[in-house]
């Protein structure tokens, strides 16, 4: 579960807590048996963890906010939260029934679809800054 460094309603992970978090994901991948060879994602919040998932599988190419997703394309991203990016991107994706959506924190107490695998899971409903947020957080109005 996410918990470290728990503030005010807020989890700050670290670049430890990130590369323990992509090791259990790929693990997750791997025993999901979906089989890839490319992986997509959005540029705002996926970006990272889509690069340190292809650093793993040896993918060199990554798919930036496109408008239709290819078969055999893994989608990875920081947050499943309220599950409104999943459900546009499984809108783009040619067969959705072959789509695996990695995340690397699922909100609890959400409905998670099958094709969702995640690293962890949040103690509650408390707002996620990663590494890569934290400046964007400390610019954001404090209503997190």
């Amino acid at each position: 579960m996410v918990s470290k460094n728990n503030w005010k309603g807020k989890s700050f992970l670290t670049w430890s807590d990130i590369d323990s978090q992509v090791k259990v994901l790929c693990a997750k991948i791997i025993k999901s048996g979906f089989e890839f060879d490319t992986i997509a994602t959005i540029s705002r919040g996926g970006l990272v963890p889509a690069r340190l998932v292809a650093d793993n599988f040896d993918i060199k190419k990554i798919l930036v906010d496109k408008k239709k997703i290819p078969k055999k394309t893994l989608f990875v991203d920081d947050i499943y939260d309220s599950g409104d990016t999943f459900n546009k991107v499984l809108s783009i994706v040619e067969k959705p029934k072959s789509f695996l959506y990695a995340t690397m924190v699922a909100r609890r107490g959400e409905k998670y679809p099958k094709q969702l695998v995640y690293a962890k899971k949040t103690l509650g409903s408390e707002y996620v800054v990663f590494p890569w947020d934290k400046l964007e957080f400390k610019r954001e109005p404090k209503s997190h």
